[in-house]
C-alpha cells in the first residue's frame, strides 16, 4: 500500500512522519522549498513521545501519478481548492482520500470531486507546528486521529488504516462508525475555542482567570452544542463534560491555530469555522452574540491585513 501526504507541516508532517518512521511507504507532496529542507535535514519531529529525524520520500506536483492507495489531506481549509488540484492526479483508481481538515464543509467539496465512496471522514487532535528551523514541534500530549466511512460501515480499508497507525510511535487512533458525529463534536469544541481565544487574543487559562471568562466560555460551548443539535448531531454528555472541564482550567495554555495565524499576521480559517457555525446558527434561529462578535473581530483583522495596517 502506498500513502501520499499533502504537505509536511504540523499535522501532516507529524502523523505522516510517524507512519514513515514505522516503515510504511509514505511520500510527502510538497513544494520545492520544503523538499530541499527535507532532503538536506530529513523530517524532524520534536515530541515528548520521542524525537525523530527521518529520511522521507518527497514529490512535487508535476511528478505524481495515480498510484497512491490513500491520500492524506491536512491543508488549511482556505487552500482546499488548490489541494484538490494537487492530489487529484495522485489518487489510484481504487484509492481514497482521508482529510484531516478543520470544520465540515470540505466533505461536500471532496465528495463532489472524488465521489462519496472514495472520501473518508476524519479528525486530528494535535497541537503541533512547523518551526522556523524546519522541525515539527508537538506542544502537548494530544496525538489522536479519528476516522471512518461516511456510511458508518467498518470496512477493510478503515481497519487496515487503523492497524497501520496503531503501529506508529506517538499516535492514538480511533476507527469509528459515527465519524459525522465526531466531526460535529470537534467543530463545537474548535469553534468555541477559536471564538474565545481570537476575540480575547489570549489562551484558555488567561481567559478563565478573568472574572467572567469561564462563564462566557461555557455559554459559547452551549451555543455550539445547540447549533450541532439543530443539524442532527447533538453532542454527547461525555463530550460536554470533558470540554466544560477543559474550558474551566485556570492554568491551561491551550490556544488555537486561528489565534496563532492572527498573531503572525497570516490568513485564517474564519469562514470555514466561525462563519460556517454562524450561518448554521442563523438558519436555526439560534442567537450567538459572542460568536458573532468573534467572527466580526477576525473579519476586521482581515480588512486590516489586506490594507497592510497590522503593524
Amino acid at each position: 500500500m502506498r500513502y501520499l501526504v499533502l504537505g509536511a507541516g504540523g499535522t501532516g508532517g507529524y502523523f505522516g512522519g510517524r507512519l514513515a518512521e514505522s516503515g510504511a511507504d509514505v511520500t510527502f507532496l510538497v513544494r520545492e522549498g520544503r523538499r530541499k529542507s527535507l532532503s538536506e535535514h530529513g523530517l524532524r519531529i520534536e515530541s515528548q513521545f520521542g524525537n525523530a529525524q527521518i529520511e522521507v520520500k518527497t514529490a512535487v506536483a508535476d511528478e505524481v501519478t495515480p498510484t497512491y492507495d490513500t491520500v492524506i489531506l491536512t491543508c488549511k481549509a482556505y487552500d482546499l481548492d488548490a489541494a484538490i488540484d494537487a492530489i487529484a492526479p495522485a489518487v489510484a483508481p481504487n484509492g481514497h482520500v482521508l482529510p484531516f481538515l478543520n470544520g465540515i464543509a470540505h466533505i461536500d467539496v471532496l465528495n463532489k470531486k472524488f465521489g462519496r465512496h472514495r472520501v473518508l471522514g476524519g479528525t486530528a487532535k494535535i497541537q503541533a507546528t512547523l518551526m522556523p528551523n524546519g522541525a515539527i514541534r508537538q506542544f502537548n500530549d494530544w496525538r489522536t486521529l479519528t476516522f471512518g466511512e461516511q456510511s458508518g460501515e467498518m470496512t477493510e480499508r478503515v481497519r487496515v488504516l487503523a492497524a497501520l497507525f496503531e503501529g506508529a510511535k506517538g499516535v492514538e487512533v480511533l476507527a469509528v462508525a459515527d465519524i459525522g458525529q465526531r466531526m460535529w463534536e470537534k467543530l463545537v469544541h474548535l469553534s468555541t475555542a477559536a471564538t474565545m481565544t481570537c476575540l480575547m487574543r489570549a489562551n484558555v487559562g488567561e481567559i478563565i482567570r478573568t472574572p467572567y471568562g469561564r462563564e462566557l466560555f461555557l455559554d459559547q460551548l452551549r451555543c455550539g452544542a445547540a447549533i450541532a443539535a439543530a443539524n442532527g448531531y447533538a453532542p454527547s454528555s461525555a463530550f460536554m463534560k470533558s470540554w466544560e472541564e477543559a474550558f474551566s482550567q485556570q492554568d491551561s495554555q491551550y490556544s488555537t491555530s486561528m489565534l496563532r495565524d492572527i498573531e503572525r499576521g497570516g490568513q485564517t480559517e474564519v469562514e470555514h469555522i466561525l462563519g460556517f457555525m454562524l450561518g448554521k446558527a442563523e438558519e436555526a434561529k439560534i442567537p450567538c452574540n459572542t460568536l458573532l462578535l468573534a467572527y466580526t473581530n477576525v473579519k476586521a483583522f482581515e480588512q486590516r491585513r489586506a490594507a497592510g495596517r497590522l503593524s
